[in-house]
């Protein structure tokens, strides 16, 4: 797999839950703690669990933070 997202960084997963449809995954990087939301079965085709060496994918159209 070569995806064209530039923003990679490696990580360990911490944490992930899964729902019916839905699961999420926490990561531990050296930009801190990320978690991704992706289908369980994503979750299930890649064999995430606690401890999984993985590489983070960021890629976003738009990102906005609010304050008090």
């Amino acid at each position: 797999m070569n995806p064209s997202i530039r923003n990679r960084l490696p990580g360990t997963v911490t944490e992930v839950r899964t729902g019916e449809v839905m699961a999420s995954v926490r990561t531990t990087t050296a930009a801190g703690q990320l978690t991704g939301v992706i289908t369980r079965e994503a979750v299930d085709d890649l064999g995430l669990f606690a401890g999984s060496d993985v590489v983070v994918l960021v890629k976003a159209a738009e990102v906005a933070l609010a304050g008090p």
